[in-house]
């Protein structure tokens, strides 16, 4: 609990106000958002779809969520390439903002979620924005982001633990920003 609360304190919040504008403009301009994470950020991509879509009104997809063509990629052409395929095929441009869930934020050099890394050469190569939340030194997502946010590091035994619970604390409070929320939930509207 001690760390939690350390790392709150840490979140660079600049960043947040930073994607919250990226992703309003991202809205305004009818651009889409592509949630890219393996393992657990998979799973926060699933759950941050839905909150995009339903709270923000946002168009969202995460490539994950279609078992079958993820399957199909990963047996037919590789793992390495099944978001950046899913990308090219939806036709992503400057309009549309590539959003990651990752713990390391990707490394080509030690073949660690390459998949994501080649996304977002396409994205960039496309004019999309990148945005995301990593842990440790944030990786290849880092460098090529337009707004970041890196998990502080507490102790190297919870980097993923502290990471992905932080992605889910830290899209929460993107998803309700003023600046972003459209629709009400249900527990805040019930009176």
């Amino acid at each position: 609990m001690i760390e939690a609360a350390k790392i709150c304190g840490e979140i660079d919040q600049e960043q947040i106000d930073r994607m919250v504008d990226i992703l309003a403009d991202t809205r305004n301009t009818g651009g889409r958002i592509f949630f890219l994470g393996v393992g657990g950020g998979a799973g926060n991509c699933a759950h941050a779809v839905n909150d995009f879509r339903k709270i923000a009104g946002i168009e969202s997809y995460a490539p994950t969520d279609n078992v079958s063509e993820l399957t199909a990629r990963t047996n037919d052409d590789g793992w390495e390439t099944v978001f950046a395929a899913f990308l090219r095929v939806s036709k992503i441009d400057k309009d549309d903002t590539v959003f990651v869930f990752s713990v390391g934020g990707g490394n080509l050099e030690k073949n660690i979620s390459a998949n994501i890394v080649n996304a977002l050469q396409l994205a960039k190569e496309k004019c999309a924005r990148v945005i995301g939340v990593v842990g440790r030194d944030g990786g290849y997502t880092k460098k090529v982001a337009d707004a970041c946010v890196v998990i502080p590091t507490m102790s190297s035994d919870t980097v993923t633990p502290h990471t992905e619970a932080f992605q889910a604390v830290v899209w929460h409070l993107i998803v309700s920003h003023p600046g972003l929320k459209q629709n009400e939930m249900k527990w805040e509207a019930t009176k």
